[in-house]
Formats: structure tokens, C-alpha cells, sequence
């Protein structure tokens, strides 16, 4: 992670910006958590199971110093000896160390879940150069970590040497002990020993934890120019995605317009509305808007039906009606139904009439238009 200026980088890191520090094995990582995990579960474990892994180690003492003097010429049984003694100590002390390797492999993850990523050990040339080096030196991590490492030595060796001090004189005793005796004092001692460690750890781990996420955090901070440059990539430009949506209204305009010629009826406002309507009863459930649009849009709608002798009807209320509550290539609302069906046996009328003559057809003035869907009535 790059140690840019803070006083450009002011930006919490974004979403994306965390997913590609992540793929590249770059997450908040404490060793100290981990370290502590270990002396932690490795104390538990020898309360827990020290008495057992002790006997059992007795029992190896006890067979690697009893045995058949005829077996000190023959190497071969000298080597399964040791061989079997090293296999019983491993057996032994084998739960110990599954504890502690699952309790490292535990707190390694809790901070930053599951990761594996080959990006964390390829080698990175750039950290070869000399200048970035020195600033890497200076840096804020490097300060916390020589206070970390200070501090840890401090209490660590401060609380081991005194512990083993205040049990000098019986540690002086141990050469008049007998093998078993001493085995088992040091056992205890070390015990005691590791617990006032961990406990002594526990001030560093809430300092380094706190420390690992602020800094995580710090060295994926963005600059205002990156958060926008981002924004742009994720989102796409402003400028391109406006000429798109211009684009594909210009295109759906079009399509709408090349349907008018197939519209029964249009229906107007005279000029504010306009809606073009379509119905095919062997195809269709209920007619269906193909074209609307609104002022100028309106008067072209107008035009290209007389063009193409579709029948321009004047209805104020059922104009606005479907233009605020139809949308364009749906079919009409529901409580317009009957309003429409009179246009549309009005308009199959006037063609009758047309063409074979007789009683001229009569629209009614009051359309069956609901107040609730008329917004001009």
C-alpha cells in the first residue's frame, strides 16, 4: 500500500477500493492478536491437558533410560529406539500443537475473514526503491511499531524475569531433585510463567488491533480526483450515459411514430395531448396505447394520423385521462374501458357511414370518464 500524502488522500476508501486491496492479499492483519491467540490457547491447553501430556513424557523418560545394555552394539535398534521415542513425544504433545496452530490460523482470519491471493508473496519491485524506503522508515507504522516492540519488551521480559525471580530459590533446588521432580516443577513454572505473559499481552493487542484497522484504512484512503474518477468507471461518464438516454428516446420516438399509420384512433386535447390508440379484438385483451406526447409532440402526433387518415378525435377528459395514467405500448387502465369502447364503436360507425352512407354517428358529449383520472376536469 502506497504511503501518499494525507493531506491529499481525505477520502474513505470506497467499496471497490477495499474488494481490490483484498484480491490483491491486502487486508488489516495483527500479529500481535495472533501471537497472543497462540500463548493464550497454548496456556489453556497445558492446564487443560498438561497433566496427560506430562505422564506421557515421563513414561518416554522412563523408557529411554531403561533399556538392554546388548542394545548400546546395535545401531539399528538404536535408531527404532529413538526413533519410537520421537514418535511418542510428537503423539504427546500432538493436541498442543493443534490447538495453538488452529488458535494462530483463527485470529488470523477474524479481522479480515478467509483470504488467499498469490498478489501478498510476488515480489514487488518498487519496494527496491531507496527514496520510497527511508519514507517507509519515518512512516507511522514504523514509529507504532518500534513503541509496540519496546513496550513488548518491556512487559514480556519485565513480567518473565520477575515471575522466575520471585521462584529463584526453589529453581536453585532443582539440581537435588530428582528427574521426575524437576520435570514436573518446571512444567508448573512454565505455565505460570506463560499466563502472566499473556495477561501482560493483553495491553499491546488492544493497542495494535485498534492501530491495524485505523491504518488499513488510512493507506487505502482516496483522493477527491480518484472518488470521482471512480464514480466515473462504476457509473459511467454523466456526459455519455445523457447522450445515451438521448439516443434511445430518439430511437423509441421513432418506433412510435412508425406506429401511428396503424392506430384505430387518435385522441386530443385538441393541442396540449395526443394518444394514438390500437385495437386488434382477435389479438388483443383491451386496446393498447402506441403513441402519446404532449404540446409539440402532440401536433406531429396529429399530423401523421391525418397523413395516414387515422381518425383524430377531440375528447379533452379521455385525452389527458390516457396520457397521465397509460402508459405508452400498455394497455389502457381499466376504468377507462367504457369510455374508450365508445370511441371505438363511434369510430367504427363513422367508417360504416362513410362508406355506405345513412345516419350520420353522434358521440356523447360526457364520455364515462372517472374525476379521479381526469387532472384537468
Amino acid at each position: 500500500m502506497a504511503e501518499d500524502s494525507d493531506l491529499e488522500r481525505t477520502e474513505d476508501p470506497s467499496p471497490r477500493r477495499l474488494e481490490e486491496a483484498r484480491a490483491k492479499g491486502q487486508v488489516a492483519r495483527s500479529t500481535e492478536l495472533v501471537t497472543f491467540s497462540v500463548l493464550m490457547t497454548g496456556v489453556v491447553a497445558l492446564i487443560s491437558m498438561g497433566g496427560g501430556m506430562l505422564d506421557a513424557l515421563k513414561r518416554i523418560m522412563v523408557l529411554n533410560l531403561h533399556f538392554d545394555r546388548a542394545v548400546l552394539g546395535d545401531g539399528e535398534a538404536l535408531l527404532r529406539h529413538f526413533s519410537q521415542a520421537c514418535f511418542d513425544a510428537l503423539l504427546a504433545i500432538l493436541p498442543f500443537l493443534a490447538s495453538t496452530a488452529l488458535a494462530a490460523i483463527l485470529a488470523s482470519i477474524v479481522l479480515s475473514g478467509w483470504l488467499f491471493t498469490l498478489d501478498a508473496v510476488a515480489p514487488k519491485f518498487g519496494k527496491l526503491d531507496p527514496i520510497a524506503g527511508i519514507g517507509r522508515i519515518f512512516s507511522v507504522r514504523s514509529l507504532v511499531d518500534m513503541f509496540k516492540a519496546i513496550l513488548k519488551a518491556s512487559l514480556i521480559g519485565g513480567v518473565a524475569v520477575s515471575t522466575i525471580w520471585s521462584e529463584k530459590n526453589e529453581v536453585l533446588q532443582l539440581i537435588a531433585m530428582s528427574p521426575f521432580e524437576s520435570l514436573g516443577y518446571l512444567f508448573q513454572l512454565v505455565k505460570f510463567t506463560l499466563l502472566m505473559v499473556v495477561g501482560s499481552m493483553i495491553v499491546i493487542v488492544l493497542i495494535d488491533v485498534p492501530f491495524q484497522l485505523w491504518d488499513y484504512k488510512r493507506n487505502l484512503r482516496m483522493s477527491k480526483e480518484e472518488v470521482k474518477q471512480e464514480s466515473k468507471e462504476s457509473d459511467g461518464d454523466p456526459q455519455v450515459k445523457a447522450k445515451i438516454r438521448q439516443l434511445q428516446m430518439q430511437a423509441a420516438r421513432q418506433r412510435m411514430m412508425a406506429d401511428i399509420p396503424k392506430a384505430n384512433v387518435v385522441i386530443t386535447n385538441p393541442t396540449h395531448y395526443a394518444v394514438a390508440l390500437l385495437y386488434d379484438e382477435k389479438q388483443m385483451k383491451a386496446p393498447r396505447v402506441i403513441a402519446k406526447g404532449s404540446f409539440l409532440l402532440a401536433e406531429r402526433i396529429i399530423e401523421l394520423g391525418r397523413e395516414h387518415k387515422v381518425p383524430i378525435l377531440r375528447t379533452p377528459p379521455l385525452a389527458r385521462a390516457l396520457y397521465h395514467h397509460a402508459d405508452l405500448g400498455e394497455d389502457i387502465p381499466t376504468p377507462l374501458y367504457n369510455a374508450v369502447a365508445e370511441v371505438l364503436a363511434y369510430i367504427m360507425q363513422l367508417n360504416h357511414f362513410q362508406r355506405h352512407g345513412g345516419h350520420a354517428p353522434s358521440l356523447a358529449a360526457d364520455l364515462p370518464v372517472p374525476a379521479e383520472l381526469d387532472p384537468g376536469g
